[in-house]
């Protein structure tokens, strides 16, 4: 069985006193779906202690009937479970809930479903074993992408592509486009450097909060915003600068 690294908890057992990262950014409903009994007790004691709402479920069948009742803003789902797929389970839940932000548990090796996950939807992945501080870490990195900004809220435009950072609306030619919480701040980070060319490692810095590791996430996630603000033949705003990264570029430029 694969345990997590309890961070927080001194040599007694008992929690410590808040350490830095353990705290959420704000009470927020969490739905923990994992099936191993010792890590889901781990998960389900330290993001109560962080501040967040908690509710947990040990099977994909047990997780749709909390998810209806609970209403949660986060998930924390594990990839492998006794009555099926977390992927699949990914998959279902954001087709409920679009705003739904989900963190996936993937193993060490398992590549294919960080992609795979990815693709279906999650916003973010981490892998066993990991620290109950870093999941903490990676929810409030999630929730920081739905929470207002300080700044009064704009309306940023390139071309026909407009983004209401108020209402969450973006439109291109006409035509309104749904994203998911990544997605929208991926844009509207591109949308605030238009022209400038954005490396993997900065993008992953800036809208995924990580100072290194694996770009791939990136590159998954500009594929399918691609697909959305660049389909049904406009032109192109996202390109890529082959040995740079990628860039926002106006119509005319």
């Amino acid at each position: 069985m694969t345990t997590p690294n309890p961070a927080g908890r001194g040599r007694s057992g008992g929690l410590r006193p808040r350490a830095a990262g353990l705290v959420a950014l704000r009470p927020a409903r969490v739905l923990v779906v994992e099936d191993e009994a010792a890590i889901a007790e781990v998960l389900i004691a330290m993001l109560s202690f962080a501040g967040f709402t908690v509710r947990a479920a040990a099977s994909c069948a047990e997780a749709r009937v909390l998810a209806r009742e609970f209403m949660p803003e986060l998930a924390v789902l594990d990839v492998m479970l006794p009555d099926g797929s977390g992927l699949d389970l990914c998959l279902e839940l954001r087709a409920r809930d679009e705003q739904l932000s989900v963190l996936l548990l993937t193993a060490r090796d398992g590549i294919e479903d960080k992609v795979t996950g990815l693709a279906l939807g999650a916003d973010d992945y981490v892998t066993k074993p990991f620290s109950t501080a870093e999941v903490v870490a990676r929810l409030n990195v999630l929730l920081r992408r739905t929470v207002p900004a300080a700044q009064p809220a704009t309306c940023l435009r390139v071309g026909d592509l407009e983004l209401d950072e108020r209402t969450h609306r973006v439109v291109r030619a006409g035509r309104s486009i749904t994203l998911s919480p990544t997605e929208f701040r991926l844009l509207e980070y591109f949308m605030r450097h238009v022209e400038l060319v954005l490396s993997r490692r900065q993008i992953l810095r800036e809208v995924w909060g990580y100072d290194g590791g694996d770009t791939s996430v990136v590159e998954k996630f500009i594929s399918q915003l691609r697909g959305k603000i660049d389909a049904d033949g406009v032109t192109p705003l996202l390109h890529t600068v082959r040995g740079f990264g990628y860039a926002m570029r106006g119509p005319a430029a």
